[in-house]
């Protein structure tokens, strides 16, 4: 099975990066991802932050 090359850590703080930024697309090519792949983290990781992960990962 292939390794993911993002942590979930990491996902949220891209987001959060984004959300601070005016424009998605210089987020995205500066971790170089795609828009399609930040608007699914987006969807799947909404609301969610670094502790919140660590209280899931557990469950």
């Amino acid at each position: 099975m292939k390794k993911p090359r993002f942590s979930e850590a990491h996902i949220v703080g891209i987001l959060k990066e984004a959300g601070l930024r005016a424009k998605v697309g210089d987020t995205c090519r500066r971790h170089g991802i795609s828009d399609a792949t930040y608007y699914k983290w987006k969807r799947q990781y909404s609301g969610v932050s670094v502790s919140h992960l660590t209280q899931m990962r557990p469950l």
